[in-house]
């Protein structure tokens, strides 16, 4: 099948393709003319790999994330399931309020689940989540790292709640529910991680 584009951005782009007679998500690392090339193919690969090892940890966290079918160290291509649900940020704002309380404290449960093993995500989106089987599904680990760091946790539940203030203000006050479904999941003591959002809001009022 001709690929479909699904996104295209300045590092990656997405599309749709056919492997082993399924119908699957491909990401393919785009090369930079502007670094050396040996440098440029080091960090695709390297970029491709940790990624790949990623969204394997996730699952290991008991995370719901697509299934990787091959990773290509050397084109920096990483073939995945086709999650076929809605995304988050396309039925947010058009669910009963029960049920988008529900999926709030769902997201909060999960980043919590990411955070027990230390995975931080980088860039949770209602963008990159999709709901499937009634199950918060998370995908694009590219900005991910592997990283314990209190401070780290805390960036990875202020860019969620700012991407609900902007891309859904009439329902920013749902972010409660993140966080309540993260203190009921977080293993370690969860005050520090919110401290460290309200510090990180107050040092944006401040710049």
């Amino acid at each position: 099948m001709n690929k479909k584009i699904l996104y295209k951005g300045a590092e990656a782009e997405i599309y749709l393709s056919k492997y082993l007679d399924k119908e699957v998500v491909k990401k393919h690392r785009i090369k930079k003319s502007y670094r050396i090339e040996e440098i440029d193919e080091d960090l695709i690969s390297y970029r491709t790999k940790e990624e790949a090892k990623l969204i394997v940890e996730a699952r290991g966290a008991g995370v719901s994330v697509p299934i990787i079918y091959d990773v290509n160290l050397k084109n920096g291509i990483i073939t995945m399931q086709n999650i076929k649900g809605e995304r988050i940020k396309d039925i947010f704002e058009k669910i009963p309020a029960k049920k988008r309380e529900k999926i709030c404290k769902d997201i909060g449960k999960n980043i919590a689940k990411l955070h027990n093993k230390n995975i931080i995500h980088g860039d949770i989106t209602t963008s990159n989540m999709i709901i499937y089987k009634n199950r918060v599904h998370f995908i694009d680990f590219g900005l991910g790292e592997i990283n314990s760091e209190t401070e780290a946790k805390g960036v990875d539940l202020h860019v969620l709640m700012e991407a609900i203030e902007s891309t859904h203000s009439n329902y920013s006050d749902y972010f409660k529910y993140v966080l309540d479904g993260y203190d009921s999941e977080y293993k370690n003591e969860s005050k520090p991680v919110f401290n460290k959002i309200d510090e990180i809001i107050k040092r944006g009022r401040y710049r």
